[in-house]
């Protein structure tokens, strides 16, 4: 037997033992062919949900300070950037993974930079009151913490702050983190925070995004910008309100007529 005659020989005899070669399972087929429709549903799902989120957030800030409709409305906002978020698709919630190799949730370092952000805030508050446009526009939102119930203001603050992160830096950031994801939520947010009509909370907003979506990008997941942002907005409700209080009409009425006479007239 020549040697060609024997090398078609061993492989015949060869792929006779092999078998036809393998071919991909069924369930690894599905991703690849899938993945365009995960996009296109998270893409409608996020849609749906920026608009009515803009909508419920205009409406809110537009309402009574401390009257039901106001807390309804608050609440419902961060439902609603909640359900949306979590019925586009999975969400990256990132466990940091230290040098040992085991996995940690990040939580000092987001609190201590929702801190920090703070400390700058209230630094640019504070020169803010000598700008007229801004000193109204930030006391008009603080009357929310000023007037009604201080806890409730606080609860509805901490829902919104952690449900904008699962929508901004979780859903819109998984559908847009292939070009420019930092940009992209920062206008998304600054164009939501527009149906306010507040230039304050547009460049808080504007701000605010750029630092977590900062956090979003280093941490990998959603939950460091969560904490950065509740820490931020908690703050923020608790000890800026005082730097911009207004006297009461009574209290006005007051100090203009400190001699008033409280007995009954003759």
């Amino acid at each position: 037997m020549t040697a060609d005659r024997l090398s078609r020989w061993w492989e015949r005899t060869t792929s006779k033992r092999q078998g036809p070669p393998p071919q991909p399972l069924p369930s690894q087929a599905p991703p690849a062919q899938a993945e365009p429709a995960v996009r296109s549903r998270r893409r409608r799902v996020v849609t749906a949900t920026g608009v009515g989120g803009a909508g419920l957030l205009g409406i809110s800030l537009s309402t009574k300070a401390g009257s039901p409709q106001f807390y309804l409305l608050t609440m419902g906002l961060a439902g609603t950037w909640a359900a949306g978020a979590l019925g586009s698709g999975p969400l990256p919630l990132n466990r940091a993974q230290g040098q040992d190799g085991a996995q940690r949730c990040p939580v000092v370092m987001p609190v201590l930079t929702g801190a920090g952000a703070f400390g700058l805030f209230y630094g640019a508050a504070r020169l803010a009151r000598h700008i007229p446009p801004l000193n109204r526009a930030i006391g008009s939102v603080l009357r929310y913490a000023d007037d009604g119930s201080t806890r409730l203001v606080l609860l509805t603050a901490g829902a919104n702050a952690v449900a904008e992160e699962l929508f901004f830096r979780g859903a819109l950031w998984s559908l847009v983190q292939d070009s420019h994801p930092i940009v992209k939520t920062t206008l998304a947010y600054a164009a939501t925070t527009t149906t306010t009509r507040n230039p304050a909370l547009v460049l808080a907003g504007t701000a605010t995004s750029v630092i977590f979506g900062l956090q979003r990008r280093t941490s990998g997941g959603i939950l460091a910008p969560a904490l950065t942002h509740l820490t931020w907005s908690l703050l923020m409700l608790r000890y800026l309100p005082p730097v911009f209080s207004t006297p009461r009409p009574a209290e006005i009425t007051h100090a203009a007529y400190p001699t008033r006479c409280r007995g009954p007239v003759r």
